[in-house]
């Protein structure tokens, strides 16, 4: 063993973490009145499942691997042994079982719970993202095209916000008031599973279910966005660029540049 072992670099987290730092700060110079976390309305915070026992709090975004991280939280809440995760159906996490929110809460016992417990999310590229929304809860009709239309339309927030499953990620989970321990990403879950399992102490006594591997290459979203004007297309990526941004994806300039 050489004791000239270079020190390793920033982990992939610390950067992921610090790239949120960075686009938050940038964000918050642009935006004078920069929120705080007071000025989030309990509404705000539907999107957070707390779990005591462990400490634990997770922000769940619709169609990213939120399905298996809502069963992670169901056996937990089970107890000792943790029933098989794949055993677990999903009408029993998405619709019976009621988890705790942290809105269930006061605003002192927010704030201790943000301060003290393992705060975790997992995200995936925008776009695909939506395209995924789309397929599972549109279906066919109206066509995709007609979806982005109605993202882009003023009128369609004006009474209510976007549904969650479109509802920009930053939007449900609000990373630059609240301080994550672990950004998982969807296209790296085979990697970011374990490695938060064991962050949570849990590597043990839970297996997080081998995901299918989520093939999308360039020509996956050429394809769905072929029908959209390029104005269009533009107009969509500013909607969410912020999600991007915060969390390191790609511009597509595919679809975006002449």
């Amino acid at each position: 063993q050489s004791l000239f072992v270079p020190a390793p670099g920033p982990s992939l987290q610390d950067l992921r973490k610090q790239l949120v730092q960075e686009q938050c700060r940038e964000h918050k110079k642009a935006n004078l009145k920069g929120n705080t976390l007071e000025d989030l309305s309990q509404s705000k915070l539907k999107n957070f499942i707390v779990d005591d026992k462990h400490g634990i709090i997770y922000c769940y975004i619709p169609k990213v691997a939120c399905t298996n991280w809502k069963r992670v939280l169901y056996a937990l809440n089970q107890g000792e042994p943790y029933p098989d995760l794949v055993s677990i159906k999903s009408s029993t996490v998405h619709k019976q079982f009621k988890f705790t929110l942290l809105n269930d809460y006061s605003r002192t016992e927010i704030k201790a719970k943000l301060r003290h417990y393992t705060k975790f999310l997992f995200v995936r590229d925008p776009f695909v993202r939506l395209v995924s929304a789309y397929r599972d809860k549109l279906g066919i009709r109206p066509s995709f095209y007609n979806f982005i239309q109605y993202l882009l339309d003023p009128q369609t927030e004006r009474s209510a916000p976007f549904e969650p499953h479109w509802r920009q990620m930053h939007r449900l989970c609000h990373p630059c008031l609240i301080e994550y321990d672990f950004i998982g990403h969807q296209e790296t879950l085979q990697d970011d599973a374990p490695q938060l399992l064991k962050m949570l102490k849990l590597e043990d006594s839970i297996t997080f279910p081998s995901a299918y591997e989520n093939v999308t290459d360039q020509d996956f979203l050429l394809n769905w966005f072929r029908a959209a004007p390029l104005e269009d297309r533009r107009k969509l990526y500013e909607l969410y660029e912020e999600d991007f941004r915060l969390f390191g994806y790609r511009r597509p300039s595919e679809l975006l540049d002449d």
